[in-house]
C-alpha cells in the first residue's frame, strides 16, 4: 500500500509542477523565476480559469497524498 501511495505521490507532484509552469502566461524566463511583468490582473477566462482549477486540484489531492502516507508509514 505504501509503494502505491509513494507512486501516486510522484505523479501528483509532477502533473503539480507541470501545471504551475503552464500557468506562467507566456512571460518567458521571467515569469518561471518570478519576475513582475507588469500587466494588471484580468479574470480567468477559459483554458485559465480550469488550469488554475485543476492546479487547485492537484494541491488537494497532493496534501491528502502526503498526509496518507505519513498516516500508512506510523
Amino acid at each position: 500500500m505504501e509503494r502505491y501511495l509513494d507512486v501516486a505521490l510522484i505523479i501528483v507532484s509532477i502533473a503539480l509542477i507541470a501545471s504551475v509552469i503552464l500557468q506562467s502566461k507566456g512571460a518567458g524566463l521571467g515569469g518561471l523565476s518570478g519576475g513582475d511583468s507588469g500587466g494588471f490582473f484580468t479574470a480567468r477566462r477559459g483554458v485559465e480559469k480550469t488550469l488554475f482549477r485543476v492546479t487547485v486540484a492537484l494541491s488537494v489531492i497532493f496534501v491528502l497524498l502526503a498526509i496518507a502516507t505519513v498516516m500508512v508509514a506510523e
